[in-house]
């Protein structure tokens, strides 16, 4: 784990810059830093050392000497990959995965990264070729973000590394904050800065001669018929429009798959453990950090809490999971005066605003962790893998009106919406809107005419419903190939979708369950829940693996029929049978409760209303909301008349982020 940056084309004060940019980011990387300056690359590196702590160094060479490799994250079959190499005649002065890395790409070029079993962002410069190439990971758990600044393509693991650039003239991107106050992130590929982009997950860049392209790589579809293919070959010929009660426990068919689904987990945390420091563990009190703690053999796990009740605080049951595996628990208590004062800090590591207040909870737990290892697991991933959010029962629950016909059901909808907020009327308006209509992901902070109502000028671009809607039109129709328009840059893009068995649909059509984790998979696992994993650990100088999003995992729960999901009410049914052996079993059918942050709570206290309040009153507020909206919502949750709480906090957030930047 460690920050990466740099830019093309010569500079007079190219080593002065490079040392700029690395110094902004010196916190993912405190052990040491590297740069190479070239005639028309400079690259510059900070290391946080994990494999290899004596000879890792970078950038880095390939045998050949014709590449230069910054690399941030690590490859977890690097030693499979090192045996290949060698095999084929190529030597190695170092055991860094970062030096198997760069021999890889050497031998196979762009096709090197089907045969990585990692997490990555990186830049290679190739210098016969003069040409630069950025990657990021399959599902985007390390962050690559770039710019076009005076004639230099510049990169880095950060935003504030390219900010460092000079010549950078900072803008806010409204279009961004428009979807933000939806999504409670932005989706868009632009940044909150004007004329930065994020490299998206599963993406790779081309950088020659002034312009660049891009390609895609890897795409998160689910394989539909994958498993029931499966079942046809071994005779056993179970379809997925059978009922339901056929993939009940007891059923033999899906005792293979669970079997199956232990093994590959288990080997995923194995290569996970590799690392020359020790390992440690999150440990949240639910499934997916207890059987990552309890299997991995690591012997410290971390937990925080808040002293407000139990809705807010899951340390007694992760104390029980850290019992049973005898691990050493370490627990920090956040005091509402703590995660306040740390707002400031966690929007500046965040680099874009986060409507997620779990970042500031993530923020500690990694300060607290940091205290005592350099590496621990997490368990991202899972609840998007295995069907783990409660909202994805929804469409069940929606059945029970389905035989009425849908053009009913819209009329009956439309009038819900018109009547008062009681009981049963979001049920109504949402039975009578399609997946797509009603689904944007697990966030949906404001509707586009709350948006309009609070933003000065209103919605200026895309609902977010229009922006999802070529992401849904492609999986409904199981089409691959996408056009993209990109006439607001000023370079030309190409993006070419792979049809391998890993990427393709295959024969069923998704139903509105596995749509739903479809944008929950592209979407918000990488826009908010991995980009908080790695800006607040990397805030303290941690390395966070997650193992659960793994390629051989992913193949798996890719293929997974929606029954081996969600059973009888229960959420990530055949994951939590397939780890049950290492949770107590008190705690492993727990409700889960999403780390729940006691904002609500705070909100309607009286010190917390009145710094709220003179944020929502400032000319920064001015600039960008209808203030008189925004106090009207402060009001009526402290008034208890609503829970504004979310809505509230997503424009907070929004604003202590752009006084930390543009003030």
């Amino acid at each position: 784990m460690c920050g990466i940056c740099g830019f093309t084309g010569h500079r007079n004060d190219q080593k002065a810059v490079i040392e700029r940019m690395m110094k902004s980011i010196e916190h993912r990387g405190p052990d040491s830093e590297g740069s190479f300056c070239g005639g028309e690359i400079t690259l510059g590196f900070r290391r946080l050392s994990i494999i290899d702590l004596e000879d890792g160094q970078q950038p880095m060479e390939s045998a050949d000497g014709n590449l230069q490799i910054v690399f941030n994250g690590e490859i977890y079959d690097y030693k499979e990959l090192r045996a290949e190499l060698e095999a084929a005649g190529i030597s190695f002065r170092t055991h860094s995965d970062t030096e198997v890395l760069v021999n890889t790409i050497q031998k196979y070029g762009e096709k090197a990264l089907d045969k990585l079993r990692g997490m990555f962002g990186f830049a290679v410069w190739n210098e016969k070729e003069q040409t630069l190439m950025l990657a990021r990971d399959f599902f985007g758990i390390k962050p690559v973000y770039y710019a076009q600044i005076d004639g230099h393509f510049v990169f880095a693991s950060e935003i504030k590394s390219i900010l460092a650039f000079p010549g950078y003239k900072r803008e806010v991107n409204r279009l961004a904050l428009e979807q933000y106050l939806s999504f409670q992130y932005s989706a868009l590929e632009e940044t909150f800065f004007k004329g930065i982009y994020k490299l998206m997950p599963g993406h790779v860049l081309i950088y020659r001669d002034g312009k660049y392209e891009i390609k895609s790589y890897f795409k998160a579809r689910l394989t539909l018929g994958q498993w029931e293919e499966s079942q046809e070959n071994s005779n056993v010929g179970t379809r997925r429009d059978e009922n339901v009660n056929e993939l009940k426990e007891n059923n033999p068919d899906m005792q293979p798959l669970q079997a199956r689904l232990e093994t590959i987990l288990d080997d995923s945390v194995k290569h996970h453990m590799l690392s020359d420091v020790e390992v440690g563990a999150f440990l949240s009190g639910g499934v997916d950090s207890g059987y990552l703690a309890a299997a991995s053999g690591a012997d410290q796990a971390f937990t925080v809490g808040f002293d407000e009740g139990n809705r807010y605080n899951e340390v007694e049951k992760a104390a029980q999971v850290a019992k049973a595996a005898g691990l050493r628990h370490h627990v920090k208590i956040i005091s509402k005066e703590e995660f306040w004062n740390s707002l400031p800090d966690v929007m500046y590591h965040m680099d874009e605003p986060s409507g997620d207040a779990s970042a500031v909870a993530l923020y500690f737990l990694a300060q607290e962790a940091a205290k005592h290892v350099k590496v621990v697991l997490s368990g991202e991933g899972a609840d998007e893998l295995f069907g783990g959010y409660n909202i994805y029962r929804e469409p069940e629950a929606l059945k029970m009106v389905g035989w009425i016909p849908f053009g009913i059901r819209r009329a009956v909808g439309r009038l819900a919406a018109k009547l008062p907020d009681v009981k049963g009327r979001d049920f109504l308006i949402r039975a009578g809107k399609k997946v797509e209509e009603r689904f944007i992901g697990n966030a949906y902070i404001y509707g586009e005419k709350e948006k309009n109502q609070i933003l000065k000028g209103g919605v200026t671009g895309q609902t977010t419903q229009e922006f999802l809607k070529p992401f849904y039109k492609e999986i409904e129709n199981d089409r691959f190939l996408e056009k993209t328009d990109r006439t607001k840059h000023t370079h030309k893009v190409c993006r070419i979708e792979k049809k391998s068995g890993r990427d393709g649909l295959g024969k069923s059509h998704l139903q509105d369950m596995e749509k739903m984790q479809s944008v929950d998979l592209n979407y918000w696992l990488p826009g908010d829940i991995l980009q908080k994993a790695d800006k607040m650990s990397m805030a303290h100088s941690l390395e966070v693996r997650v193992p659960f999003l793994d390629k051989d995992v992913w193949t798996l729960a890719a293929g997974l029929p929606k029954e081996a999901k969600i059973a009888d009410g229960t959420t990530k049914d055949i994951f939590r049978k397939a780890v049950s052996k290492y949770i107590p079993q008190d705690t492993d059918g727990r409700k889960k409760l999403g780390f729940p942050i006691p904002i609500r709570v705070w909100l309607r206290q009286d010190d917390w209303y009145q710094m709220v309040k003179e944020l929502f009153t400032s000319k920064e507020a001015e600039e960008f909301f209808h203030t008189e909206k925004l106090l009207q919502l402060l009001r009526e949750h402290k008034e208890g008349k609503k829970d504004n709480s979310r809505k509230i906090w997503t424009v907070l957030a929004f604003l202590i982020w752009y006084h930390r930047f543009f003030v």
